[in-house]
């Protein structure tokens, strides 16, 4: 909730002190989606297994992104990031959304959007492990419903900082809902994507992972 507030005082400051305060407020935003969790992190006992095992993850979700590049919106990331959560629980489902996304984009582009697909893919990740022990999260069609559903938030959130950044002086509730509307066709896309990985590869994925947490007692 401080995060949340956080980033909104930073935004309105930005919209009413100078108009070139993109890259800094980038950059605070990026700081205030990350601090919460490595602080959370820091006060956990990890050993350097389940360091590795969360920067593998991450690394495969940021990878796997790259080949798709040219496909509006069809990528695994998603789909990486939400069976990491679901394996291993909420903060480190926002940890590899957070830093697939910042890693990724080394390799596609660092720009304003990048905090916002950082928060975009954390809270996704988040999401999904905070309702991991849900019991009809553990239905598939669920579970797709659930990655279709993200497909069309993660655009929403996206569709924000566009906004945000270049409307600032004039935002209405019909230039976010046109801007909702201009996106639908990619939305769908990483919608329809989510679900497809989700029942071709979720068994299989979920399998790995948690045979690798109970073989090797990690991140329980």
């Amino acid at each position: 909730m401080l995060t949340m507030i956080g980033i909104a005082a930073i935004l309105t400051i930005s919209m009413y002190v100078a108009d070139n305060l993109l890259m800094p407020t980038s950059f605070a935003l990026m700081i205030l989606s990350m601090v919460p969790f490595y602080m959370k992190f820091e006060n956990k006992e990890l050993n350097a297994e389940e360091i590795v095992l969360i920067a593998m993850i991450s690394a495969l979700a940021a990878v796997g992104r790259v080949p798709f590049a040219a496909l509006p919106s069809i990528q695994p990331t998603s789909f990486i990031v939400i069976m990491a959560a679901m394996s291993f629980g909420k903060e480190v489902g926002f940890l590899v959304g957070n830093t697939a996304a910042l890693i990724s984009n080394l390799f596609l582009g660092q720009g304003p959007w990048t905090p916002w697909q950082m928060v975009s893919w954390g809270m996704m990740g988040f999401t999904a492990g905070w309702l991991k022990d849900a019991h009809f999260i553990k239905s598939k069609f669920y579970l797709c419903f659930f990655g279709f559903v993200w497909g069309f938030l993660f655009g929403w959130m996206m569709n924000l900082w566009v906004v945000l950044f270049f409307q600032l002086n004039d935002i209405t509730w019909k230039l976010i809902l046109g801007s909702c509307i201009a996106s639908f066709n990619f939305d769908l896309n990483h919608a329809l994507c989510n679900v497809v990985f989700i029942l071709l590869f979720n068994d299989r994925f979920m399998k790995i992972l948690n045979r690798t947490k109970e073989k090797y007692g990690l991140l329980k």
